[in-house]
């Protein structure tokens, strides 16, 4: 029987504008792309972890903390408007001409510092399960959105949801976001693009504060922040 493979990538170019060098970055003592690494590593799960990257320097690390760097990125694939699902793609599609027994492919995130292995382990096995297209790290909002509005030209404001003003914040449904950690489907989903929040897929939730969008270097420092706190508490 043919041994069923699972690979990790994790997509990381090196042009980031708000967060200069965001996916090296020195991240409490290390780059931050080393969490990625060392979690997928850590969890025995996968037979490769390649690091998708259009960097030598990003690929020099990676490659530090023991992922592969098998191919560079081409330029088309490493601009502000391609998604990930593009540049996992992309990197399903070169592995698969030489590894015909990838079964699964999680994409892992590579600014994720609170990833932890047992979530990856958790939600592989759901993936496994063969019930759901897509598996991934999801949170709740910290306040409902359904209260939320806009403030408009005139300086007045705009309800989103204005039907809903007179309810109660506990009587609204609770509604979720993608937690950026990972991601698992099967390498044709990835190739097909045919991913998104419907109800093929479903999530690992994970608490609020294990969770930090990493976009700004406010955002930066908050997160380090927590993560001093949650390494020295637990």
């Amino acid at each position: 029987m043919k041994k069923k493979n699972y690979i990790a990538i994790i997509p990381a170019r090196g042009g980031s504008k708000r967060i200069k060098n965001k996916n090296i970055k020195i991240f409490c003592g290390k780059p931050i792309i080393a969490y990625s690494i060392q979690a997928a590593k850590k969890s025995k799960l996968f037979s490769r972890i390649i690091v998708s990257t259009d960097s030598k320097r990003i690929s020099r690390i990676a490659k530090k903390y023991g992922a592969e760097v098998p191919f560079i990125r081409p330029k088309k694939l490493s601009d502000d408007y391609t998604g990930t699902v593009e540049v996992i793609a992309h990197a399903v599609n070169l592995i698969k001409k030489s590894d015909l027994n990838i079964v699964g492919v999680c994409c892992i995130y590579p600014t994720a510092p609170f990833i932890e292995v047992n979530d990856l382990l958790d939600a592989h096995k759901i993936f496994k399960s063969g019930k759901w297209k897509s598996v991934f790290t999801a949170t709740s909002y910290s306040y409902p959105v359904f209260r939320s509005f806009q403030k408009n030209i005139s300086g007045g404001l705009k309800m989103l949801y204005p039907k809903l003003f007179n309810k109660r914040s506990q009587d609204l449904n609770k509604v979720m976001h993608d937690a950026g950690q990972f991601c698992w489907a099967k390498p044709r989903d990835w190739s097909n693009k045919k991913l998104g929040f419907n109800n093929q897929s479903t999530v690992i939730e994970l608490p609020s504060w294990r969770v930090q969008d990493i976009d700004t270097l406010a955002d930066w420092k908050r997160a380090e922040l927590k993560y001093k706190i949650l390494k020295y508490v637990k």
